[in-house]
C-alpha cells in the first residue's frame, strides 16, 4: 500500500507560479513511476507529467516549457513547479504512484490539491 497527500495549491493571478508537492509513504521502494494528473469542471482526468525511476520525464504538450516535474528519492516527494500559469490551467491536481506487481500496473492517487488561476 501507497499512501500519497499532496500540498501546494491555491488560487494565483495569471503568469504566476506555484509549487505543488506530493510525499509518498507505505511500500514507496515498489514505486516505478511518479506523476500529476488534473481535473478541470466537466472533463477528464488528464495526464500533465510522469518521471519515472529512472528519471525520465514527459508532460502535456500545453505544459511543455511552463511545468516541471521532479521526484527526490530520498524524502519521497515528486514536485511540480509550474510556471507561467494560466487560467485553463485550474484544476484539482492530482499525485498518482504507479507500480508494477505480479503482472499488472497498480495505480495509486492522492485526494487532490486546488489550484485556481484567476485575476
Amino acid at each position: 500500500q501507497i499512501q500519497l497527500v499532496e500540498s501546494g495549491g491555491g488560487l494565483v493571478q495569471p503568469g504566476g507560479s506555484l509549487t505543488l508537492t506530493c510525499t509518498a509513504s507505505g511500500s514507496v521502494s515498489t514505486i516505478y513511476s511518479l506523476a500529476w494528473y488534473r481535473q478541470a469542471p466537466g472533463k477528464e482526468r488528464e495526464l500533465v507529467a510522469v518521471i519515472s525511476i529512472g528519471n525520465t520525464t514527459k508532460y502535456e504538450d500545453s505544459v511543455k516549457g511552463r511545468f516541471t516535474i521532479s521526484r527526490d528519492n530520498a524524502k519521497n516527494m515528486v514536485s511540480l513547479q509550474m510556471n507561467s500559469l494560466k487560467p485553463e490551467d485550474t484544476a484539482v491536481y492530482y499525485c498518482n504512484a504507479a507500480i508494477w506487481s505480479e503482472g499488472t500496473w497498480i495505480d495509486y492517487w492522492g485526494l487532490g490539491t486546488q489550484v485556481t488561476v484567476s485575476s
